[in-house]
C-alpha cells in the first residue's frame, strides 16, 4: 500500500512519487470555500441593509411635502384661534426623561397645558428627538447613557435638576433605564416619582413578580425560572401549552411567542439554541393562557390608583382605544395597595374563555397607553396627587382610539383595511395646537437615526415611531 506523497517502488524499478491529497490539503480546500460562502453572505447582507435604509429614507423624502403640508396647515389655523395661557395655583418645575417616546410628549403636554414648566431629556443618542420642538416644552436637555457611564449620567442629572430648580422628576423610561432612576432616587433633591430599587426589581422579574402576585391570592399563569435550556428538555409538559420569555427585556425575542412542546425533542433542542438563556440572563416558562389580551397603565400614589387606563393588545401594541374591565382594574388596586406602591406601572393581561384574568407581565414604568388621555384636564392632578373626581380618573368617553399614522399607512399597504381605524381615530403625535413634533419625528428624528445606520452599515428589525427608534438586535 502506498503512502500519500511518499516514494513508493513500483515493479519495474520505477519511483514514483503519488500526489493524493493530504488531511490538510482537504481542510484548507473546505476553509477556502466557507471564506467564499461567507464572503457572498456578507456582501449579500450588506446590501440588503443599504438597500433597506435607503428604500425607507426615500418613503420618508416622498411622504415628506404631505407632511409640511398638514404641519403649515395647523399653523395657520392657529394663528387665527383664541389662545388661553393654563394658570396652576402653585405652578412646578417638570422633569419629564425618555423625550424621545410619544408618551413623554402626552405628559409634557398634559402639564404643560395644566401652567406647569416642562423640562425633556434625552439620553445624548436621542439628541435629535422631534418633541423637542414642541411648544409645550420649556427646555430640553442631554445625558449621557446611565448604563454605559452610570457616574457621568448622575453627576449630570443632579446638575440639571439643581439648575432648573426641580420639583418633581418623572421617568418615562426604556426597561434598562428603570432600574437607573431607581438607583439614583435617593441621592437627587426633588420628588422622583418612581419606584425603589427592590420595588423595581421585583416588578420587572417575571418570576419574582409571579411568586408575589401568588402570595397576594391573585391569579397568575404557572411560571417556571429557566437559566438552562435543559431545564426546558427535562419538564415534565402536561396538556398545558407553555412559551419562552426572557426575564431582561429582549426587544426582538419578546415577538418569539412558539409554544412548548414542540412536535419533537430536536426541534426543541433546535429552537432552544436560538435563545441567548443562561444564569447571568435567566429566562421564563410560562403557561400559555388563550384569551383576549390587554394592556394597562396605571399612575399610583400610596398604594392607591389616581390614573388608570385598559386597553386590547397585542405582541405589537401601536393602537389603544379604552376599554373598562372592572376585574382588571381590582386586581391592579389589590396589587398596588397592598405593596404601597408610588409611580407609574403598567401589566399586562389574559382573560380566558370561563372569563378570570390572569396578569402574565408588569413594567415598572410608563406605558405608551397613556396617549388615550390626550384630551383629559386633570392628568396633571393625577401625578401630582392633588384633587380629582372621578378617582381614579380614566380616559375621557369623548376619547378616540390613538395610533400613529406611518405605522397604519405601512399596515395599510401591506394587509389593507386600516383607513376605518385612521378615519375614526387620532395620530397619537399629532395636535393641532402643537404640530410641529408630528414633521421633526417623521422627517428628522427617524431619518437622522436611519442615516447613521446607513452609515455604519447597521441594520434594524423595525421603525417603531411610537417610542422613536429604530429597534436593532441587542439595542436599547
Amino acid at each position: 500500500m502506498c503512502i500519500p506523497n511518499r516514494v513508493c517502488r513500483k515493479s519495474g524499478g520505477r519511483d514514483v512519487i503519488h500526489r493524493v491529497p493530504t488531511i490538510n490539503h482537504r481542510v484548507n480546500a473546505r476553509i477556502h470555500r466557507y471564506d467564499k460562502l461567507f464572503m457572498f453572505q456578507s456582501f449579500k447582507s450588506t446590501t440588503i441593509v443599504i438597500l433597506k435604509n435607503l428604500l425607507t429614507l426615500t418613503f420618508l423624502l416622498i411622504a415628506f411635502p404631505f407632511n409640511l403640508i398638514i404641519v403649515l396647515t395647523a399653523v395657520l389655523i392657529g394663528k387665527f384661534q383664541p389662545h388661553s395661557i393654563a394658570q396652576s395655583s402653585s405652578p412646578k418645575r417638570i422633569l419629564i426623561t425618555g423625550g424621545k417616546m410619544t408618551k413623554a410628549l402626552q405628559l409634557a403636554r398634559s402639564f404643560h397645558a395644566a401652567g406647569h414648566n416642562v423640562t425633556l431629556l434625552e439620553t445624548q443618542k436621542y439628541w435629535l428627538t422631534g418633541h423637542r420642538f414642541s411648544n409645550s416644552v420649556d427646555r430640553f436637555y442631554t445625558v449621557p447613557n446611565p448604563k454605559q457611564d452610570f457616574i457621568a449620567f448622575a453627576k449630570a442629572l443632579l446638575d440639571l435638576v439643581q439648575r432648573e430648580k426641580i420639583d418633581i422628576l418623572i421617568p418615562v423610561t426604556s426597561p434598562v433605564e428603570s432600574y437607573y432612576y431607581s438607583l439614583i432616587k435617593p441621592d437627587l433633591p426633588c420628588e422622583v416619582f418612581h419606584f425603589e430599587v427592590g420595588i423595581t426589581q421585583l416588578l420587572d422579574d417575571k418570576f419574582e413578580l409571579s411568586e408575589k402576585a401568588r402570595s397576594l391570592n391573585l391569579t397568575v399563569p404557572k411560571t417556571i425560572r429557566i437559566t438552562d435550556p435543559q431545564q426546558v428538555l427535562n419538564f415534565d409538559f402536561d396538556a398545558r401549552q407553555y412559551i419562552l420569555k426572557s426575564i431582561a427585556y429582549d426587544s426582538v425575542h419578546r415577538l418569539d411567542l412558539t409554544k412548548y412542546p414542540l412536535e419533537s425533542t430536536a426541534a426543541m433542542v433546535d429552537h432552544l439554541a436560538t435563545l441567548p438563556m443562561s444564569q447571568e440572563n435567566p429566562w421564563i416558562l410560562q403557561e400559555f393562557i388563550t384569551g383576549q389580551e390587554y394592556c394597562t397603565h396605571s399612575t399610583v400614589r400610596d398604594g392607591e390608583l389616581l390614573l388608570h387606563c385598559c386597553a386590547k393588545s397585542s405582541a405589537f401594541q401601536v393602537n389603544y382605544e379604552q376599554v373598562d374591565h372592572p376585574a382588571i382594574q381590582a386586581w391592579i388596586a389589590t396589587f398596588v395597595k397592598a405593596l404601597n406602591l408610588s409611580g407609574q406601572i403598567s401589566f399586562d393581561f389574559i382573560e380566558s374563555a370561563t372569563g378570570e384574568v390572569y396578569a402574565i407581565e408588569c413594567n415598572p414604568r410608563t406605558h405608551s397607553a397613556l396617549t388615550m388621555f390626550y384630551n383629559h384636564p386633570d392628568v396633571a392632578k393625577a401625578y401630582l396627587g392633588e384633587a380629582i373626581d372621578p378617582v381614579p380618573i380614566q380616559p375621557l368617553p369623548t376619547s378616540k382610539p390613538t395610533y400613529w399614522l406611518y405605522h397604519e399607512i405601512w399596515r395599510q399597504l401591506t394587509t389593507r383595511n386600516r383607513l376605518n381605524v385612521i378615519l375614526n381615530g387620532k395620530d397619537a403625535i399629532f395636535q393641532f395646537s402643537d404640530p410641529l413634533p408630528f414633521l421633526m419625528v417623521h422627517h428628522w428624528q427617524i431619518p437622522l437615526l436611519l442615516l447613521n445606520n446607513l452609515r455604519h452599515l447597521k441594520g434594524w428589525v423595525r421603525i417603531d415611531f411610537n417610542i422613536g427608534k429604530l429597534v436593532e438586535p441587542g439595542g436599547d
